[in-house]
């Protein structure tokens, strides 16, 4: 087998899960411990830990998965219009058909003005939206384009710390290659001028820039906004903006949606040069295409109901009462952090996560080392 997937660590679902699995199977079989659930804290899945799904996006899915529901008047007139749009796109009008490997073309229309809205007005083209089977993939994907080389040659891959813990030790930091600089969650909101550093620094390196922007709704904190990367680039100026590589990520599996399942993604590609553009586009239509269902998912966040449409009140006031409960529950998990002894934990300014700072007692980590599991 290949000896590099033997070197790839990822605690997501690492073993502590494996071990919770392990604590779960007991519990069930009758095992008495001293608590009577496992929590899994682990994974952003915020369905699997309760969040109910917001009522339109499910409409007009079960619309889209069974058309016949479009003459049941059950349905708002609105989420019909939304499923006829999305089944006419359809191979065979049906969403179990393939799609383009870069997507749906009017979904990647969509994608383009939602991007174009939000960075106000900087213009987004289609034909650099690639759909994804949610945003990891489409990370996967531009690491399989970028990566090459051996040993010392190999490229390098800059990524933030603390972060979900992937560490790719198939790429040595080291490299002398070409590198690629990640931005992962790390709980705090970058600042316009901490985006701004990190575009200079990549245009004096000549490094390919990728942002993870998947929780761009998920910001908590007073005086914090997110930013695009894509909007402080073009904001910086021709020097930066018609130089800089950069690809950023978005998903349906975050933000108010939380729908995991679906894997719906998107990635927008710019200033890449047209050759490796074109490799890019062969990469993925290996591939053959994403999942159709979280496609048509994707479409209504990046055009969801309108002031005039008969859903919007609906859709607003379960999107805002999702993003105050996430926001409510970020300041309670810091709160509780700071309150036990041997744990800091830093003001949660966005996205799902906390990193608190666990301090060791010496017997422990000695303990750890004795057993090898340090």
């Amino acid at each position: 087998m290949n000896p590099n997937v033997k070197k790839v660590e990822y605690a997501v679902r690492g073993p502590i899960v494996q071990r919770a699995v392990q604590l779960e199977k007991e519990l069930r079989e009758g095992a008495k411990k001293p608590f009577t659930e496992v929590i899994r804290a682990n994974i952003g899945d915020a369905h699997a830990m309760g969040q109910k799904p917001i009522t339109f996006l499910r409409q007009v899915l079960a619309l889209c998965a069974y058309p016949d529901l479009l003459e049941d008047n059950k349905f708002p007139e609105d989420a019909k219009q939304r499923a006829r749009r999305i089944l006419a796109a359809c191979g065979g009008q049906s969403i179990g058909a393939y799609s383009a490997s870069p997507g749906i073309e009017c979904i990647r229309q969509d994608v383009a003005r939602y991007i174009e809205k939000r960075d106000g007005g900087i213009p987004s083209n289609p034909d650099n939206i690639y759909l994804s089977t949610g945003a990891s993939d489409a990370i996967v994907t531009i690491l399989k384009l970028m990566i090459c080389g051996e040993g010392r040659s190999r490229t390098g891959v800059m990524i933030s710390i603390p972060s979900t813990r992937f560490t790719p030790r198939l790429w040595p930091i080291w490299a002398q290659c070409r590198s690629i600089t990640i931005w992962m969650k790390i709980s705090q909101v970058q600042s316009r001028e901490c985006i701004e550093e990190v575009i200079r620094f990549a245009k004096e390196e000549h490094l390919f820039l990728m942002a993870d922007e998947v929780y761009q709704d998920n910001v908590y904190a007073d005086g914090c906004k997110f930013h695009s990367f894509k909007k402080v680039l073009f904001e910086m100026g021709p020097e930066y903006s018609n130089t800089v590589e950069l690809a950023s990520f978005h998903s349906t599996s975050k933000c108010y949606m939380g729908e995991c399942g679906f894997r719906g993604g998107y990635m927008e590609i710019i200033n890449m040069d047209p050759e490796v553009k074109a490799q890019l586009t062969k990469l993925v239509s290996v591939r053959l295409c994403p999942p159709v269902p979280g496609q048509a998912l994707l479409d209504l966040v990046v055009n969801p109901p309108q002031p005039d449409e008969s859903s919007y009140t609906t859709f607003i006031k379960e999107r805002t009462a999702v993003l105050d409960a996430l926001a409510e529950k970020a300041r309670m998990t810091e709160e509780m952090f700071n309150t036990i002894p041997g744990i800091t934990c830093n003001p949660v300014q966005g996205a799902m996560y906390t990193f608190p700072r666990i301090s060791l007692p010496p017997k422990a980590i000695d303990k750890a080392k004795v057993s090898n599991t340090v």
